[in-house]
C-alpha cells in the first residue's frame, strides 16, 4: 500500500531529518540573504527526476515540481528557510556559527522535514497520480516577505491546494493544533515621519513642536480600534518606536514613529489604514507640521479554507491518531502574522501548528534566544503532511 511505503520510508529517514535540521540551525541566514541555504536546498534535488526553479520571487525562493505517474490534481507544500537577527543562547552543540543570527522560529525544522518528505514522494512518484510542487520559501520573517512574490511568479497558477505547518514548542509533541477560517492575523508595517519647525525651549511659540504633535498622534491612533472597528472584530494598533531623542531645552523639528497594525479580516485592515491616514492629515492641519506615512500591508490575515482544513483534519484523525499523533485540537486564532496567508488568498488550503515541546523542563517561545524544538516533531510533521498530501492527490 502506498501510504505504508511512505510512512516506512519516513521512519527510516528520521535521523536524516534531524541531521538536516541541525545543519540549517548551525548555518542560519537572515531574510533575503539566504544564499548558501538556498544553494544547499537546490543541491539536494540534483540528479532527481524533478523540475527545479531557483531564485523565484524577490529573493532565493525555490519551487520544485514532482510529476506522478499520470495527470491529476496539483498539490503544493511550503516550508520557509530564513532565520532571525538574534544572538543564540541555547548552548546546543549545533548552535549557530553565524554571530547574531539564529533559527529561533523553527524554519530549520520546516525545511528539513519537507526535504525528506519531498524525496520520498519522488522515489514513489510512479505509484501516485498528479503533481506535487514543493515550495522552499525565503524571507518569511521580514517584510515585504517572500510569499507574495512566489505567488506572483506564476509557478503556482495550476495548484489546486496548498498546505504548510509551523512548529510550536509550547504545544505538546505529538499534537497538531488547527483553526478553521481566520487563523493568523494580518500585519501592516508602518513608518511615520513628522517634520515641524525646531526652536528654543524658551520660545515655543516660534516653533512647531513635533514631540507634542507626535504624542497627540499616538494617543489618537488608539481611537481606531476603540471607536472605528466593530467590537466583535480583532484590531490592534501599536507604535513600538518613538524616535524623538534631543536636548532638554531644544524643541525638536522632526522625528520618526514606527509601529504595526494587526487584524483578522482584510476589510478591517482597510478601515485601519484609512483612519491612520485620516488622523495623519488632521495632525498636519492641527499642528502645522508635515506628516509622511509609509503604510505597508505585507502580511494578510491567514485564512484556512474550511473545506481543505476539514479534509486535512479528518485524514489526521483517521490515520495519525494512535500512530504518530496523540491528538488533534482546534484552537483560537493566533494574533501573530505568517505570510503563508498570501498563498491562501489565491489557493485553497490550510496551515497547521505542530507541537514541538522540548523534553527539558523549561520552554522558550518562538523568537527567543533560547528557542528550541523537540526533534521528534520532525517525523510527526513529515507523516502528517504526507498523509494530507496523499489524501489530497487521491480526492475526486
Amino acid at each position: 500500500m502506498l501510504r505504508d511505503k511512505l510512512m516506512n520510508m519516513l521512519n527510516e529517514r528520521e535521523e536524516e531529518m534531524i541531521s538536516l535540521r541541525r545543519h540549517f540551525h548551525e548555518y542560519p541566514e537572515i531574510s533575503f540573504q539566504e544564499k548558501e541555504t538556498s544553494a544547499f536546498i537546490a543541491r539536494f534535488y540534483e540528479g532527481k527526476e524533478v523540475e527545479v526553479h531557483t531564485h523565484v520571487g524577490n529573493g532565493y525562493g525555490i519551487v520544485v515540481t514532482i510529476k506522478g505517474k499520470n495527470p491529476g490534481k496539483t498539490i503544493a507544500l511550503r516550508a520557509d528557510f530564513d532565520a532571525l537577527k538574534i544572538e543564540e543562547q541555547t548552548g546546543l552543540p549545533f548552535a549557530s556559527k553565524n554571530p547574531g543570527v539564529m533559527h529561533a522560529c523553527g524554519h530549520d525544522g520546516h525545511t528539513a522535514y519537507l526535504l525528506v518528505l519531498a524525496d520520498c514522494l519522488i522515489r514513489l512518484k510512479d505509484e501516485w497520480d498528479g503533481t506535487v510542487k514543493i515550495v522552499h520559501q525565503h524571507a518569511e520573517e521580514q517584510a515585504p516577505a517572500g510569499a507574495k512574490s512566489i505567488v506572483d511568479s506564476g509557478l503556482l497558477d495550476d495548484v489546486d491546494e496548498i498546505y504548510g505547518i509551523h512548529f510550536y514548542p509550547d504545544y505538546e509533541t505529538g499534537t497538531i493544533f488547527y483553526t478553521s477560517g481566520y487563523a493568523y492575523a494580518g500585519c501592516s508595517d508602518i513608518n511615520v515621519h513628522i517634520q515641524g519647525t525646531g526652536g528654543h525651549g524658551s520660545a515655543p511659540h516660534k516653533a512647531n513642536d513635533v514631540i507634542v504633535a507626535a504624542s497627540s498622534f499616538v494617543m489618537n491612533l488608539q481611537t481606531i480600534a476603540s471607536r472605528r472597528i466593530n467590537p466583535y472584530d480583532m484590531a490592534v494598533v501599536t507604535i513600538g518606536s518613538f524616535e524623538g531623542v534631543g536636548s532638554s531645552n531644544v524643541i525638536k523639528d522632526n522625528l520618526i514613529l514606527r509601529g504595526d497594525a494587526r487584524y483578522m479580516d482584510l476589510e478591517v485592515g482597510k478601515v485601519i489604514e484609512e483612519h491612520f491616514h485620516r488622523i495623519g492629515r488632521g495632525l498636519a492641519e492641527m499642528y502645522d507640521v508635515k506628516v509622511d506615512i509609509e503604510y505597508n500591508s505585507d502580511y494578510p490575515p491567514l485564512y484556512n479554507h474550511p473545506e481543505q482544513t476539514a479534509k486535512a483534519i479528518a485524514v489526521l484523525e483517521k490515520e495519525g491518531i494512535g500512530d504518530y499523533l496523540d491528538t488533534v485540537v482546534a484552537v483560537p486564532a493566533n494574533t501573530g502574522a505568517e505570510d503563508f496567508g498570501q498563498y491562501l488568498l489565491k489557493i485553497p488550503g490550510a496551515f497547521l501548528n505542530v507541537g514541538a515541546r522540548p523534553e527539558q523542563a523549561e520552554v522558550f517561545d518562538n523568537h527567543h534566544p533560547k528557542f528550541d524544538i523537540n526533534e521528534k516533531s520532525l517525523l510527526v510533521a513529515a507523516k502528517a503532511v504526507g498523509d494530507i498530501t496523499l489524501a489530497a492527490l487521491l480526492a475526486k
